[in-house]
Parts: C-alpha cells; sequence; structure tokens
C-alpha cells in the first residue's frame, strides 16, 4: 500500500513559500519563517518542533520568558524572536531571551538595548521597525525620521540588520512591501521582515527575508 502524507497547516505554508521564491527567482530557502506562537501553549509549539520547525516569536517578554527557557532545555537549537513592541524597561530581559529584535522604533529603546547588550556581553540583531503607512496607533519610526535614526542608532553600536513593518489593515500591501524594500536598500540593509498569515506570499515574492505567520499554523486566538 502506498503511503500518503496528510498535509499540515506548516507543510502548505512551506510549500506556498517555497513556490513564491520560484516565481520571484529568488533561491530556494532564502525566507525564514518565524511562528508566531503569542497566545498559544508550549503543547502547540512543541506540535511544530515535532514537524521540524525551529523559529518562533513572541509578542511579550513576560509570555516568552513562561514558556521558552524550559522548551529550549529540551529542544537547544530552538530560535527566538521578539516580534511586538518592546518597552524600554524589559531591555534586560529582551536581550538575555531573544536571539532576534525586530521592533527597535525609538531612541529611548535604543539605548536601553545598546546598554542592557554591553551589560550582558550579547550582541542581539535588530530589525528597525518602520510606521510604513504613517498610521498614528501603530508604532515603528517615521518614514521621514529613517535615516536619521539609523544613524544615532548605529552610532550606539547596535547591530542593525534590517527593516520591519506591518502594513495597513483591509488595504492591497504590495506597494508598502515595496516601498520598505526601497528603504532598506537605501540603508544598506538587507534584510526585511514584513509578511503575515493573509499577505506573506506577496511578502516573499517583493523580498521578506522573515515571515511572521500565527493564524496560518496555529488556527485563529
Amino acid at each position: 500500500m502506498p503511503s500518503h502524507t496528510t498535509a499540515t497547516p506548516l507543510t502548505t505554508i512551506r510549500a506556498a513559500i517555497a513556490q513564491s521564491e520560484k516565481i520571484a527567482g529568488r533561491p530556494a530557502g532564502s525566507t525564514t519563517l518565524i511562528a508566531i506562537s503569542k497566545t498559544k501553549p508550549v503543547e502547540a509549539i512543541e506540535a511544530l518542533v515535532g514537524e521540524g520547525q525551529r523559529v518562533f516569536g513572541e509578542n511579550r517578554v513576560q509570555e516568552a520568558e513562561a514558556k521558552f527557557p524550559d522548551l529550549r532545555a529540551r529542544y537547544p537549537d530552538l530560535e527566538l524572536h521578539m516580534v511586538g513592541q518592546l518597552q524600554s524597561n524589559k531591555a534586560d530581559e529582551a536581550v538575555a531571551l531573544f536571539d532576534f529584535i525586530h521592533s527597535l522604533d525609538r531612541m529611548s529603546l535604543a539605548k536601553a538595548l545598546a546598554t542592557a547588550m554591553d551589560k550582558a556581553g550579547r550582541q542581539v540583531p535588530c530589525f528597525v521597525q518602520v510606521n510604513i503607512g504613517e498610521e498614528e496607533q501603530k508604532g515603528g519610526c517615521a518614514i521621514a525620521d529613517l535615516p536619521q535614526f539609523l544613524e544615532q542608532v548605529r552610532a550606539l553600536g547596535l547591530p542593525v540588520i534590517g527593516l520591519m513593518a506591518v502594513p495597513p489593515a483591509d488595504v492591497e500591501p504590495a506597494p508598502y512591501f515595496a516601498l520598505l524594500a526601497k528603504l532598506a536598500r537605501e540603508a544598506g540593509l538587507e534584510q526585511l521582515s514584513i509578511g503575515m498569515s493573509g499577505d506573506f506570499e506577496t511578502a516573499v515574492r517583493i523580498g521578506a527575508t522573515h515571515v511572521r505567520i500565527g493564524s496560518a499554523l496555529f488556527g485563529a486566538r
């Protein structure tokens, strides 16, 4: 009897990413899938680990602290990304726990992170979050302020590797992704953290190096 492998959300998303890379003429495997595990229990994370997923993202330091130290004791190769708004007073904890930070967006946080990294002797690569849709309710550096902000952040010695953005809801995301890609090129940055459950294929075709996917993997929150 031939064996039939049932597609899972993870295998389906990985296939869609691979197809989007191919359409864009990008190297296979050039996009990192970050499984956004906020509000999800350890058991749900372990189910994905069992399928081979090793890169996860959390929105809150406190929740990540409650889940990932024990998980990492069992799976030392896990990689953890901070994708939510980060308070300056949580910089020490974030630097100790996360491998990447996607939400650097203001000087007070940059200074706190620089101090925390110096103290810990640990460099955590950062993405600068850009308020790409110029929305008042969203975090992120203003587009007009980005060149100066990058200059100031680099002067602090922070390892900035790319840009991150969340486009406005319910509109075509491609122009916003393309604008962020242009801003990154102008700044000499190669990494782009864009694309979520509803638009990751578009993001990959435009050059996302990291896509942040939660509900499509774990189900609705």
